[in-house]
């Protein structure tokens, strides 16, 4: 049975350290009312369900918990995520998954500007589309879009890999199209799945860095 908190009670700071310190591995989180930092830094296999809308931070630095949000978070949900798996059912904020070095991130609406910014190892699957700069200076992991992107996408790409379904508004400095082979569309296929969505992975495009920029060159100036 699951450990139930009522934030309009319990204070987040309480929760957290809760979470940090009691045996239980199950719980569920009412009236969170946009608090900010819930869920923060979990480093046990905890089965965390929110029940409402998020701000700011939640579910950072997660480590091995499986975080759920019936509801839309801020800026910065699972941010600096090691492992485990977060999940937003509704929308999410700008700096998704920002700098998370490991883990899941699914968002099942739309994601804002820079999702999956500076993103270390991440994966993160978004249902809708992302707004500006997604991935920008991405450094390793996947980025999954299953609408739409909008501008400067994959903007001074390291070794991030980006999928996206829809239309790309446009690419960032040093991010191009790819070919998708064999490999990638099992990678896809496996996301996919993971995020417990059923697009087709043909259906999908491939960007990626054009590895230009990792030196500077004067030819390639004018794409600084």
């Amino acid at each position: 049975m699951a450990t139930l908190i009522d934030l309009a009670e319990t204070p987040v700071r309480e929760l957290n350290q809760a979470l940090h310190t009691t045996d239980a591995t199950s719980w569920r989180i009412l009236n969170p009312r946009g608090a900010h930092a819930v869920a923060c830094g979990v480093r046990e296999d905890h089965t965390v369900v929110v029940e409402g809308h998020v701000g700011y931070y939640c579910a950072g630095m997660n480590q091995r918990a499986d975080v759920t949000i019936h509801g839309n978070a801020g800026t910065g949900v699972a941010e600096n995520m090691m492992s485990g798996t977060v999940r937003v059912r509704g929308n999410a904020s700008q700096s998704a998954g920002a700098t998370a070095h490991g883990g899941l991130l699914v968002i099942d609406g739309d994601a804002s500007a820079r999702c999956g910014i500076s993103m270390k190892g991440v994966d993160i699957v978004v249902g809708g589309g992302i707004g500006h700069m997604g991935a920008f200076m991405g450094q390793a992991g996947r980025l999954v879009v299953c609408g739409d992107a909008g501008d400067a996408l994959g903007d001074s790409l390291y070794e991030a890999r980006i999928y996206v379904r829809g239309t790309v508004r446009s690419l960032g400095a040093d991010c191009v199209q790819k070919d998708m082979r064999d490999e990638h569309l099992t990678e896809l296929a496996g996301l996919l799945k993971a995020a417990e969505r059923d697009e087709d992975p043909a259906d999908f495009r491939r960007y990626g860095s054009a590895r230009r920029l990792y030196h500077f060159k004067t030819d390639n100036s004018s794409a600084y």
